[in-house]
């Protein structure tokens, strides 16, 4: 079920000539050195005129695929890296509809990074979602190879980008399995494997576990479950870590939201809340990544996990529930249970004295109408130099994230008369992603963000790489702004 290798990667020094390739070209390309004859080149270099950039040559014996990397659509770095993932998914769309098993990539562009997007772009546009389909095997993807140039990306390169898109592949299906197959204690199973094969501590509370540390938030949105919740440590501690103390992800691993007892519509709400554990799958899948290249930082993840449903012992709104840190919440709001099982977690992580926690959750609904599907939420309680460069990691990676204003006025809007804090604001329909924030901030007492990934952990559509369904978001984020921290460090 968890078979997470899409496409095999391997670097060639040289292409044999029933080899379909494609080049990665741009302004800069030498012309002459591509195996082209003089009607070949000049039939692309007019295409490239006409606006034309992706343009192929079938020779029958093998086909060439020649991809102009326009840089006027590319004013910036982050939409350079872009457009070559989004070149690299037209590519994998073209392979497949001609039935192609393996292709070459040659970079004769004057960018080194360009292969390794373009290589990341096909790869994850080839996931696919159909174990539980009868026509599985007739409608699988053809393409299973991709052979880089050796000048266009080295053999560790390779190696390193396939484990963070097997990440990326693994979220996916975690997000994309049903309640039936994939409750609390499922999730938690699923992610000791992954650990038993990327080389991960991992522990899991069971609920006799989670009732003896106190996680009243944890075990107030299970209580309407039939099935027990799960709270998963995964630690990956190398001995040449950079770093004292640890940075600690936390990720949201609601497996279903019906809403409980104040319950979500069906259409285009309930009907896809499978993905409500998406920044559990970015947390597992980013760990993975990490221990798997065996990056020299100190790494514990953390994820509390249940499905939330209107049971019979289901908690009700007006419920004060009593929380791991000792703080009393007023529970007004049964949908806005992501915010209960993550207090907990970031409690659980004070034990740590971490340098540095990030969250990562499908938190609020509101975030769409602030960001649509195009970015991440970023709160944080800290101008530590981590939020800048977790940022411009996002923007390398594309899981762009924007920052909210976390004024103490918003705080004020939790208050409640008869607990110690309250689950949503007190004035409906206002600020509601960022208050969500100002209730997870007061559970820290450690440099902390929290990132909401409401608008870009779903897709309802294919566009490029970004596949129909869950997206994995966060694997990449994490393991560019860790690898980068590693760097920095040294």
């Amino acid at each position: 079920m968890y078979c997470y290798i899409i496409m095999k990667l391997q670097t060639v020094s040289t292409t044999e000539n029933y080899t379909t390739v494609v080049y990665i070209t741009d302004e800069t390309t030498n012309w002459e050195h591509l195996p082209l004859n003089s009607s070949e080149s000049y039939y692309i270099q007019q295409q490239i005129e006409k606006k034309v950039f992706t343009n192929t040559l079938n020779r029958y014996t093998n086909t060439l695929i020649i991809v102009y990397l326009d840089k006027g659509k590319s004013p910036t770095e982050s939409r350079f890296l872009e457009n070559c993932r989004m070149s690299g998914a037209e590519i994998t769309n073209f392979c497949n509809r001609n039935k192609f098993s393996s292709i070459a990539v040659a970079n004769e562009s004057d960018k080194h990074n360009a292969a390794n997007a373009f290589v990341e772009g096909m790869y994850l546009a080839n996931y696919q979602f159909i174990h539980h389909r009868k026509d599985a095997a007739t409608i699988k993807n053809a393409l299973s190879e991709i052979a880089v140039l050796e000048d266009a990306m080295t053999k560790a390169e390779l190696a390193e980008l396939q484990h963070v898109l097997e990440g990326v592949c693994y979220a996916r299906n975690l997000i994309n399995e049903p309640l039936n197959y994939m409750t609390a204690t499922d999730l938690a199973n699923a992610m000791e494997k992954m650990c038993k094969e990327s080389k991960c501590k991992v522990s899991v509370l069971h609920k006799s576990q989670i009732e003896k540390e106190k996680m009243g938030g944890l075990l107030a949105v299970n209580r309407g479950s039939i099935d027990p919740p799960t709270f998963t440590i995964i630690e990956w501690k190398p001995k040449n870590a950079v770093n004292k103390q640890p940075i600690v992800l936390i990720g949201k691993g609601v497996v279903f939201d019906t809403g409980g007892l104040s319950l979500k519509p069906t259409p285009n709400s309930m009907d896809y809340m499978k993905c409500d554990m998406a920044g559990a799958a970015g947390v597992a899948g980013a760990m993975y990544a990490i221990s798997k290249n065996k990056l020299p930082i100190h790494v514990v993840g953390l994820v509390p996990a249940t499905d939330n449903r209107p049971g019979v012992k289901a908690y009700v709104p007006g419920d004060i529930i009593a929380m791991r840190s000792g703080m009393t919440v007023e529970m007004l709001n049964a949908d806005a249970e992501g915010r209960m099982i993550l207090a907990d977690a970031l409690d659980y992580a004070k034990q740590y004295k971490p340098e540095l926690v990030i969250d990562i959750a499908t938190l609020t609904g509101a975030l769409l109408y602030i960001l649509g599907a195009h970015g991440i939420g970023l709160m944080s309680n800290t101008d530590h130099k981590d939020k800048q460069d977790l940022i411009e990691a996002s923007h390398r990676v594309y899981e762009r994230c924007h920052e909210l204003p976390m004024w103490e006025e918003y705080r004020d809007m939790m208050k409640s008369d008869i607990a110690d804090i309250r689950n949503v604001p007190n004035v409906a329909g206002q600020a509601g992603t960022i208050t969500a924030g100002k209730f997870l901030e007061a559970f820290t007492d450690y440099p902390w963000i929290h990132l909401d990934i409401a608008g870009i952990a779903w897709n309802h559509s294919n566009n490029g790489y970004r596949i129909k369904g869950g997206e994995g978001s966060g694997v990449r984020l994490f393991y560019e702004f860790l690898k980068n921290r590693c760097q920095l460090k040294d």
